[in-house]
């Protein structure tokens, strides 16, 4: 489980054969989970400037290859004693969506970012949300967009600064409006459900 808080912003130093070689400051241990571009990995091999992780064929089938690429977010995966912020990241990406309209406020920067109207049903107004691993809050929702509010702080300490429109985004909808859309959904076909078809269903995301 992750935070939505990015700790370090790395560069992707190869990836080939489905391994990603990463340059960071971490210092991981095998078996280590760490999300990259807010994809949840598992380190297979450490070396003295970093690690490499290994990403499965359905992995390499939702991401956009850009997300592999260049620098990227890192997070590592939370532990027990850590102090909760941000929001329940899983580290398992539902989709790709680009960047539609970036609008300069004030004090801060909208972001308008465009997804398949399917995945809308799981993004809430004023809810949390993960652009490629950070967690964010929701303002307004349409029919086939979303738009956040970015304040300075986040835009200098993540890749948000860089971003265009255009760009695409790992993006990680909030773990409970799957969970209580796939409930509605199991209720609505008359089929009862067990405890251990809702374990299932945990086990899935």
């Amino acid at each position: 489980m992750f935070t939505g808080l990015i700790r370090e912003i790395a560069t992707v130093k190869s990836y080939q054969n489905n391994i990603l070689s990463i340059k960071s400051k971490h210092k991981a241990k095998l078996g280590d989970s760490i999300a990259i571009n807010g994809v949840c990995l598992t380190v297979i091999k450490v070396h003295s400037d970093g690690f490499d992780l290994e990403l499965a064929d359905e992995t390499r089938s939702i991401i956009d290859e850009s997300k592999i690429s260049g620098q990227v977010h890192i997070e590592p995966a939370m532990m027990m004693n850590d102090r909760f912020e941000g929001h329940i990241v899983q580290g398992h990406v539902d989709c790709v969506g680009t960047v539609g309209q970036i609008i300069p406020r004030e004090n801060a920067t909208d972001f308008i970012i465009t997804v398949e109207k399917k995945y809308i049903a799981h993004i809430i107004p004023k809810g949390s949300i993960t652009i490629d691993g950070i967690s964010l809050t929701v303002n307004d929702v349409g029919s086939d967009n979303f738009r956040l509010t970015i304040i300075p702080h986040t835009l200098k300490e993540t890749l948000m600064k860089n971003y265009k429109v255009g760009t695409k985004l790992n993006i990680e909808t909030d773990v409970f409006a799957r969970y209580i859309d796939h409930i509605l959904a199991h209720r609505s076909s008359n089929k009862s459900m067990s405890w251990d078809d809702i374990d299932n269903m945990q086990m899935s995301y």
